[in-house]
């Protein structure tokens, strides 16, 4: 969550605004398109909550592009200050600047997911932030010392050299799956870490061919074997240590694009034509990879890179058309330019404060029982779930308007 710099919004104010856009789903307008497929019962709007779900497995919906597209755009913002930072001051500054940002970064997202509060080992290593920060860390160095060809040929080698370690690498025959472990071990319930261990250790003479379903997989094995702590799914983490290197690939594409819009030779017209083109050209050969290597965010499938890659460079495309060539900026905007301006803080606070306890104390009780008792049950979560991305708004324009912004 590495914020545009002030000139770089003042130039992309729809790179902002899409930070915006995408962040808000984050902080709870998710949570009111799902209320309000409940509430309503409707199928224009089932369908729309349906999207507002991550996929089991395979596929993809748009609640699966979220993250993605922040790392993204977390390409496209980094070329923008980096560029400005090695005019000024040189590769020295820029790289102490990274590795600055990224240890705070990855040390605020252990703090998010609970910090020092357990003890060890239950404490989360990996997560979100902890992502953002080792992605925007290896991006923004490979940015420094490498040629846009050079990073061009990095991006190919991770793809590839990621889909390689998990077609060919072989596995023990234990599908690390919550569902699935228990009965494998003869257990009524779900086997501890330690449990899960020696049985994992026992089939050490065994092997598969390395594979792409839940919990057979070499990225869910490796953080099995070597990431310590706790981890989302017990054994394995969504955000795990081997599925990092093609993430690095989602933030590569956006630097792609960042480059293109730095670009002071190209006009409008051809930047826009050229993102569209190349978002297209990505959801057609990550589509088709799809059909041998699935479109899987959990471990962040080469092809899932390509899809989602393609998806942000459309919406960058379109973004950029609306509000900056047809500068159309009207009240629309000015939402989610004060939340794409202050992702980290509000992303923090409201992990802390809770919006949706807030919200409970505003329009809870009483309020709430009447909305569902007049409506449906649903009506009145979704009455909570409003009120809550209402509080966090009105944070927003807040931080905004004092000018008060988490730079990381």
């Amino acid at each position: 969550m590495v914020p545009s710099p002030p000139a770089a919004s003042a130039r992309l104010l729809s790179l902002d605004v899409l930070r915006g856009f995408d962040m808000v789903w984050i902080l709870g307008a998710d949570a009111v398109m799902r209320k309000l497929g409940e509430a309503t019962d409707a199928p224009p709007f089932t369908f729309l909550a349906g999207q507002f779900e991550h996929k089991a497995w395979a596929g993809l919906g748009f609640y699966d592009l979220i993250f993605p597209l922040f790392l993204f755009m977390v390409g496209v913002s980094l070329v923008f200050s980096l560029s400005r930072t090695l005019e000024q001051g040189g590769r020295p500054q820029a790289v102490r600047r990274i590795l600055i940002r990224g240890a705070v970064l990855f040390l605020l997202g252990i703090f998010y997911n609970g910090g020092l509060m357990n003890p060890w080992p239950e404490v989360r290593l990996l997560g979100v932030l902890q992502r953002i920060a080792l992605v925007y860390t290896a991006s923004a160095l490979l940015f420094c010392f490498f040629t846009p060809r050079a990073l061009a040929r990095t991006c190919v080698v991770l793809l590839a050299g990621y889909w390689a370690l998990l077609s060919f690498v072989s596995l023990r025959p234990v599908v690390l799956d919550r569902t699935t472990l228990p009965a494998a071990m003869g257990l009524a319930r779900l086997p501890t870490p330690a449990e899960a261990k020696v049985f994992y250790n026992a089939a050490a003479d065994k092997r598969v061919t390395g594979g792409y379903s839940p919990g057979l997989n070499l990225a869910n094995h490796f953080d099995f074997e070597h990431l310590p702590g706790r981890k989302h799914y017990v054994y394995w983490d969504p955000e795990g240590l081997l599925s990092t290197l093609p993430a690095i690939a989602s933030c590569l594409i956006g630097v792609f694009a960042g480059l293109l819009l730095r670009q002071r030779e190209v006009d409008d017209a051809a930047r826009l034509r050229r993102l569209v083109v190349a978002g297209v050209v990505l959801l057609v050969l990550g589509w088709l990879w799809h059909l041998q290597f699935p479109v899987v965010k959990k471990i962040w499938t080469s092809s899932y890179v390509l899809v989602t890659g393609g998806y942000s460079l459309l919406l960058l495309a379109a973004f950029y058309y609306v509000v900056d060539v047809r500068r159309w900026r009207g009240a629309w905007c000015a939402p989610f330019v004060w939340i794409g301006m202050n992702p980290i803080t509000l992303y923090l606070a409201n992990n802390l404060l809770g919006s949706a306890r807030a919200a409970q104390r505003l329009v809870g009780g009483s309020v709430q029982l009447s909305v569902s008792a007049a409506f449906s049950p649903a009506a009145g979560e979704l009455l909570i779930e409003l009120a809550s991305v209402a509080l966090l708004l009105v944070l927003a324009w807040f931080l905004h308007r004092r000018q008060i912004f988490l730079r990381v």
